[in-house]
């Protein structure tokens, strides 16, 4: 029986099946090694619809690792649980289904300026927002650039490297250790600490 699927829709999945190989071999083998011809393997398809429908591994790349942390209003939520809700976020997208990207952005950025610059992307475009709405303004990306570092090195710790006591931390103790923390860094002042 011929496929009944429209081009449109074989293009869909073709792009999406690229998708999929391309985050787990991005995640796996990090930007530097990961090959067209390896995704294109993994997906099942010629090397050739790869540069087709994304025109280059950065394309590929770029295209991967596209991610909306989906965070959360802090200005409607109650200004006590600010810090709460930033780090259960967090732990939604590292526990959950999202996650392959972040791992392939922190495994691959040491490495990886391309990458690295992805990563000031995110924070300039969804991070530093979030954080512009409380404080002084001027204080605002000394304060996100904080917070990234709290996230990112908790997420190096427990999902990277997996030290076992950082992995043996329950979500709620990752939650009442961090907490207050973010909250302090989304509410403070330069002047006032």
């Amino acid at each position: 029986m011929p496929d009944q699927q429209t081009p449109a829709r074989r293009s869909d999945a073709t792009k999406a099946a690229i998708l999929t190989a391309a985050r787990a071999r991005f995640a796996t083998d990090g930007y530097a090694k990961a090959t067209i011809r390896a995704i294109a393997a993994d997906a099942d398809i010629d090397p050739s619809m790869v540069m087709r429908y994304f025109g280059s591994k950065d394309g590929l790349f770029a295209a991967a690792a596209q991610i909306d942390l989906d965070l959360p209003d802090l200005s409607a939520a109650d200004p006590n649980t600010m810090g709460e809700l930033m780090i259960r976020r967090f732990l939604e997208i590292w526990e959950g289904n999202d996650h392959t990207v972040l791992l392939i952005l922190l495994r691959s950025s040491i490495t990886d300026e391309a990458v690295a610059a992805r990563f000031r992307e995110i924070f300039a475009d969804q991070v530093l927002p979030a954080v512009l709405r409380f404080g002084t303004p001027a204080d605002a990306p000394r304060r996100a650039a904080l917070i990234v570092t709290q996230l990112l090195g908790l997420a190096l710790c427990r999902y990277v490297l997996r030290l076992p006591p950082v992995v043996a931390l329950t979500s709620r103790q990752i939650v009442a250790d961090l907490a207050p923390t973010l909250q302090r860094y989304l509410t403070s002042n330069a002047g006032n600490e």
